[in-house]
């Protein structure tokens, strides 16, 4: 590690206003949260903007360290360069010093560098181009940990002269979203993350519907399942509504907001590999999730007794056209079978039960 990285924050510390660019959906967002309350109790007379996807743009709307967050469409049904050009455009108008990148990924640094702040730190990733020093002049290591990606972002900071403090994601739910949780939910009940980004990171639907129905029928825990606004969501859930009736309560659509409000009700989050696992997760719930094992997958994970993970292997991992893409459902994830999970549930929510009484 170079000098330089190392004296970046006894140079930069008067900074007026920093920039982070990180173009990550909701489990990406909430992994940078603690990196950036650092920033902000680092830089504490800075403005601390981000420029995120519109989701991003959701969360951070929860934490009170961010000035101001820039939406960059993220979805090919309705990015434009225009539209990225005109928010970029009023960024560099801003007259940022100094700008941040975690990922290290091209088009982040693209944009990292189009910020026109004075100083440009980013992340090295796996892959570097002759171009990348004329764009970021500071560039951070390659880091290569187990430890969680929030806790890796902060390693980061911390090369950069940043003292860290404890971990922290410090969501904020308005009593507005609370009121409404509150109106729809009942307090204990369980929530269902039945859907991810693709099917391939899905526990199949029929696996959700026994372990739906082992729980119902054994205990009076409810039962709250929620996605996203896409018909293919919809659709599993309404077929998963259908095939429970009264025992469960469906979703769809939900802001941030709603999402986060509805999880500080429950007693457990039981889910896909998707971004809510990661929003229960900073929330403070307990959580059991499905994963299929591939490189990366322990800085996703997450830790402690309170939480508890399913892994199997899936010979498609690291595939460019996996065959799998082509079936209905993921082959591998099927092998977790619903009674292992119902054990699980059971634990964990004995556990929780157990640690309240004794501190009562």
């Amino acid at each position: 590690m170079s000098a330089g990285l190392a004296n970046l924050f006894s140079k930069t510390r008067d900074a007026q206003k920093v920039i982070v660019v990180d173009l990550g959906f909701l489990g990406d967002t909430i992994h940078l949260l603690p990196s950036l309350h650092e920033l902000k109790r680092n830089y504490s007379r800075a403005e601390l903007h981000v420029m995120t996807s519109p989701v991003g743009c959701e969360v951070l709307s929860l934490v009170s360290c961010v000035h101001r967050a820039w939406p960059i469409e993220m979805s090919p049904r309705k990015r434009s360069l225009h539209q990225q050009w005109e928010v970029l455009r009023d960024v560099r108008r801003d007259q940022f010093d100094l700008a941040f990148n975690f990922s290290g990924a091209d088009r982040t640094i693209f944009m990292t560098a189009l910020t026109g702040a004075r100083l440009r730190v980013a992340h090295r990733g796996a892959r570097s181009h002759f171009w990348s020093r004329w764009l970021i002049p500071c560039w951070i290591p390659f880091i290569q940990t187990t430890d969680p990606v929030f806790e890796q972002r902060r390693e980061m900071l911390k090369l950069c002269g940043l003292e860290l403090a404890p971990a922290r994601f410090d969501l904020h739910v308005s009593d507005t979203a609370r009121d409404w949780a509150a109106a729809q939910v009942p307090d204990g009940a369980i929530h269902f993350s039945i859907n991810a980004s693709t099917h391939l990171k899905e526990w199949p639907l029929e696996n959700w519907i026994e372990l739906a129905k082992q729980l119902a029928n054994e205990s009076k825990v409810k039962i709250v399942a929620t996605g996203s606004e896409s018909p293919r969501e919809r659709s599993k859930l309404d077929v998963f509504a259908s095939a429970l009736g009264s025992r469960v309560q469906v979703s769809s659509g939900l802001s941030i907001a709603r999402l986060a409000a509805l999880l500080s009700r429950c007693a457990l989050h039981v889910g896909a590999d998707s971004g809510v696992l990661h929003l229960a997760m900073a929330l403070g719930l307990p959580t059991i999730s499905l994963f299929r094992n591939y490189p990366s997958l322990r800085g996703w994970l997450p830790r402690g007794p309170q939480h508890r993970s399913f892994t199997v292997d899936c010979s498609c991992v690291g595939q460019k056209h996996p065959a799998c893409l082509k079936q209905p459902i993921a082959a591998c994830l099927k092998e977790i079978h619903p009674a292992a999970v119902d054990k699980a549930v059971r634990e964990i929510l004995a556990a929780s039960t157990a640690s309240r009484e004794s501190k009562s």
